[in-house]
């Protein structure tokens, strides 16, 4: 899972990184804005993909196959369906969702040419999410990233070739490119390897299985929707101080998702086991995995975080050459994962939640950091500290959503179950 995050890193590295070289802040700051028309899709293919992995792991552990693949051909075909739609309808208010997420006047052509070719290959981008979950579920991880993988290399090869000559619109060509290759392996993989996901026409499923998965996978989106909204925000209040910002604050977001992406890989790399287990009864070793998890993701956490705010300067000098925007990056980059500790508690405790079915908590944790939290911190923090507020506003953030963690985590897993595992009964007896 890890491994496959690294990936979606190299996706966003690979464009920013050709990008960058081509020293133009404003093309920089242009494709940077549209970071949250990714961050949409990616919902939108997580309602299907994280929605229909947690309920198939549940339904692994109940031993029910038919059930299995008639959910994963259900995901499968909505997915495509549910891209086409998203992409279409954001193509129609295109220019005023992008002013929308900030772009001025010298931004907005480059982001309406990386913007246009992207939401054309929404329905490929949507798509990948589902069987790059639902492989995992049945155990097939490496497929899954070896999958993730071939698509990132037609990015990285595409990209030097297609940007110098088409700008913003060659750089989302070749990651949608890439996206349909992934798709095409991943797809090889269910027909010729699979045992129980299927790909056979269905495209309705009992009125139970529906409301797993959207309960889900909604909440599950809902992270990503509330991130996009976000960096809206973000990016509307760092335009008060110039392009530049937004564009510095860009590179940032693709450094700080190396971290993010390490600690989502490893916190929803336990939803199939979560899953499982709760799907078979095993509540004491849900308790005990979920501690080890959580010791895990904290010392892996501060190392990173070490890591990053040493090199701060090195890592941004890797993507651009500007030294304008290194100086303006490397404060930015320190603030942004500053509280990654506390942001891995909340991802684990956010999985969990949805690997054992409890929609309302998950949705809590998912509206927390980079939601409803987020946006009064950062209207609060720039109001009071000005520009030095509005970088500290998602560490500030983490560490208020992480105490929401803990007061769910209390409340759901606190106590020792009194119920035993099955071994234990036998031992006793």
């Amino acid at each position: 899972m890890v491994l496959s995050s690294i990936v979606t890193i190299v996706y966003n590295l690979a464009d920013t990184y050709f990008i960058a070289q081509t020293g133009n802040a404003f093309l920089v700051a242009g494709v940077s804005l549209c970071a949250p028309l990714f961050t949409i899709l990616m919902a939108f293919g997580n309602i299907f993909g994280q929605g229909g992995s947690s309920l198939i792991s549940r339904l692994l552990g109940k031993r029910e196959m038919d059930s299995v693949s008639r959910v994963s051909s259900f995901c499968f075909y909505i997915a495509l369906a549910v891209g086409a739609v998203i992409g279409g309808g954001i193509l129609l208010i295109r220019d005023p969702f992008l002013r929308l997420m900030g772009a001025s006047p010298d931004t907005l052509p480059y982001a309406r040419e990386y913007g246009t070719v992207l939401l054309l290959g929404a329905p490929f981008i949507v798509v990948n999410f589902i069987h790059m979950n639902l492989l995992r579920c049945e155990g097939m991880s490496g497929l899954s990233m070896l999958g993730t993988t071939a698509g990132a290399v037609v990015n990285v090869i595409l990209d030097p070739l297609l940007i110098p000559g088409m700008g913003a619109a060659g750089a989302a060509l070749a990651t949608v490119v890439g996206y349909i290759l992934s798709d095409a392996f991943l797809l090889i993989i269910v027909l010729r390897r699979s045992r129980c996901l299927s790909v056979v026409p269905c495209l309705t499923i009992g009125g139970a299985f529906l409301k797993d998965v959207l309960s889900i996978g909604i909440t599950a989106a809902i992270t990503n929707i509330a991130s996009s909204v976000c960096i809206i925000l973000l990016n509307q209040q760092l335009l008060r101080y110039g392009d530049e910002k937004i564009a510095a604050m860009g590179i940032v977001l693709k450094v700080t998702m190396i971290v993010q992406m390490i600690l989502v890989g490893f916190s929803f790399g336990g939803i199939p086991l979560f899953g499982f287990l709760s799907g078979a009864g095993e509540k004491r070793k849900v308790r005990q995995l979920l501690r080890f998890c959580f010791l895990f993701l904290t010392v892996l956490s501060l190392a990173m975080t070490l890591l990053v705010c040493l090199g701060a300067g090195l890592l941004l000098g890797l993507i651009t050459p500007d030294a304008q925007l290194i100086a303006d990056g490397v404060p930015m980059l320190r603030w942004q994962t500053a509280g990654s500790v506390f942001a891995g508690a909340v991802m684990l405790m956010t999985c969990l939640c949805q690997a054992s079915g409890k929609a309302v908590p998950a949705l809590v944790l998912s509206l927390s950091r980079q939601g409803i939290i987020f946006v009064i911190v950062l209207l609060s923090a720039s109001a009071i500290a000005g520009y030095t507020g509005v970088l500290a506003a998602q560490c500030i953030s983490d560490g208020l959503s992480a105490l929401a963690a803990l007061a769910i985590y209390i409340r759901l897993w606190g106590r020792e179950p009194n119920e035993t595992d099955k071994t234990d009964t036998t031992l006793r007896r």
